[in-house]
This record gives C-alpha cells, structure tokens and sequence, in this order.
C-alpha cells in the first residue's frame, strides 16, 4: 500500500462533550481554527493522534517534521522526528508517558518498525527489523497501532493480519490471527485498546467489527455496532471511542463495558482519535472528501465544544 497520488485532505478535529442519547442530535458546535502550524504550513495525512496525562496533544502526519506536540488551545508547541519513519502511522501515549510510534511501510531504507520513546523524545526501544517486510518475530509487514500495559500487542495489519505480542521488555512471546472473517481471523486490524478488564479490543476494519480477546489471544467476543474501526481510543471508565472513515463516516461514543452506542458525531471521516480528561475528541484525517461546510479538500483544523 503505497502514499495516496491525490492531493489528500489532512485534519484535526476537536469535540466536547455531554451526555446525550443517541437519538438526539451530537451535543458539540465547530470551533474553528484549531491547530494552525508555524508559518501557514500545510498537514499532512493524519493517521495518528494521542494524549499525555497533560493534556499534551500528539498528531503524528506524513510531512515533515511528522511528529507535532500541540496543547489543548491548538498552539503548537513542538516539531520533531524529521527524517525518522517511512510511513507515519500510529502514535500512542502510555500510562507511563511513553511515546509508541508504528511505521508501517518499507521506504529509502527505513520503516516496519514499532518505536518505544521517552516523553523528551529519547529512542528507548525498537521492534522489528528495519526495511524489511516479514511475519516473523522479528519482521511486520505494516504495523498500524500499539497497545502496551506492561505486554505490548502490535496490530500488524496493512500485510500481515495478525496480533503480535510481546514481553515489556521487547521479547516475542506470540502471534495470532491469519486472514479471514471468521473468530480470530482479521481483515486488517487496524487500531487496538486495552480496557479496564485486560481485555483487548481489536478495529479489524475491513471486517467492519471489533474483536475482543484476552491477552493470550483467546477469542471472546465481536461488535458489528461501531462502524468500519480506523481508530480507537479508551478511558479509564471504559468510555470507548470509534472512528469510521470509510463506511459510516462518523465518530461512535460508546461503553466497551457492554458495547452500548451511545451516540454517533456524522461526517468526522478520521482515522486518528484521542480524548482528553475534559472529554475532548482530537481526531486527524487522512482521506480526501468534502469537509463539514462542504468545502472540497483544504487544510481544516477544527475544534467542536459542547452547546448543552
């Protein structure tokens, strides 16, 4: 899967929140100019959003520098990782404050690699081998998301279809999954969370579900109510949130306590998705379209607050 040839529109968007019913309309407003870069600088795609317990936003976008530091106003407040990655993919924060990073295509001698950073931006750990496209222990074939609580699971999905574990400390432990639709197959797991119960729940986006395991790889469960998943993010009380830029085009606010849908915010076509303590959305774009004015293509950075 190669770099899109079209001029490819890139966002930020920012949602607030409160209680609402699915039925009613999606409770937040546009708040516009959220996000702007240095000097008029164009975004690239998005593929990757992510929160420190700051509050400090992480949009990880396929131009240079790929990796933006932003608070919550939208200022911009650092540019890093020039020249690092192949194919910017997903980006984490864990519990600890550590910086996951996916590159998930072979490129100029770089890329199918996982990267664990230290907040300052220090390279901590690496997975998998350098430029080289594999299944093996020690090769992905386009890694898209992390999730580490100790473990790390790597959703190995643009090629290969199948979660990679592995110990805290870097050592391959197993592997799951082949292609499929069937329990445990995948059809490109694409985004991973872990929620309050150990459980881990897998976007495997072109099977249109999630799938939830525990974490040795034991199929548990599957939803088909939260879209086509690009991106997942989860809270501490298992609030789960999902996007869809493919088939349903919105973002799903849920619980991954029960799977419940508790309301759908439409035309948000993301792929990145993380949320801060306040309940905002931060969610980043990567496939052209039309933008919620209905203005064709175009650098958009947005922010939705709350209206009741």
């Amino acid at each position: 899967m190669g770099r899109p040839t079209l001029a490819v529109l890139a966002a930020l968007w920012v949602f607030s929140p409160v209680a609402a019913r699915l039925q009613e309309p999606p409770p937040y407003r546009v708040v516009p100019g959220w996000g702007i870069l240095p000097g008029g600088a164009a975004w690239g795609e998005v593929p990757g959003m992510a929160i420190d317990a700051g509050g400090k936003i992480y949009a990880f976008h396929r131009s240079e520098p790929p990796i933006v530091e932003l608070d919550r106003d939208g200022k911009v407040l650092k540019m890093w990782g020039e020249k690092l990655f192949a194919w910017p993919h997903g980006i984490r924060v864990d519990r600890f404050g550590y910086l996951w990073i996916t590159d998930g295509l072979n490129r100029n001698g770089l890329g199918q690699q996982v990267f664990k950073y230290s907040p300052d931006g220090q390279l901590l750990m690496t997975l998998g081998t350098k430029a080289v496209r594999g299944d093996g222990p020690d090769t992905f074939a386009g890694p898209c998301d992390v999730a580490a609580n100790g473990d790390i699971f790597v959703a190995d999905g643009h090629f290969n279809a199948r979660i990679v574990k592995f110990s805290k400390a870097g050592t391959f432990l197993k592997a799951w999954g082949r292609k499929g639709s069937g329990p445990g197959e995948f059809n490109l797991p694409h985004t991973l969370v872990i929620d309050s119960r150990g459980r881990l729940l897998v976007g495997d986006r072109s099977n249109n579900r999630i799938q939830i395991f525990d974490q040795d790889g034991n199929y548990l469960d599957q939803w088909t109510q939260f879209g086509t998943p690009s991106g997942m993010f989860i809270t501490p009380d298992d609030t789960l949130y999902v996007v869809d830029y493919n088939v349903k085009k919105g973002v799903f606010v849920g619980s991954a306590r029960d799977g419940s849908v508790q309301y759908k915010i439409d035309d948000a076509v993301a792929e990145g998705v993380a949320v801060d303590a306040a309940g905002n959305i931060y969610v980043g774009e990567t496939v052209p379209g039309t933008t919620l004015t209905g203005q064709p293509g175009g650098h958009l950075v947005r922010k939705l607050a709350k209206i009741r």
